[in-house]
């Protein structure tokens, strides 16, 4: 695994981290939240699969 797919796995977690939280903290609705945490998995995917 290259330092870049290391980062990958270890950002994309952190961002769905941060999304959840603001979910609890009531700044993102649940459509907002499902979206960024979706996206940040789907987009950390297709890169670690480019690398």
């Amino acid at each position: 695994m290259t330092d870049a797919q290391l980062g990958l796995v270890v950002a994309a977690p952190v961002i769905a981290g941060f999304a959840l939280m603001l979910y609890r903290m009531g700044v993102l609705q649940g459509a907002g939240t499902l979206s960024a945490v979706g996206a940040s998995f789907v987009i950390a995917a297709i890169l670690f699969l480019g690398q």
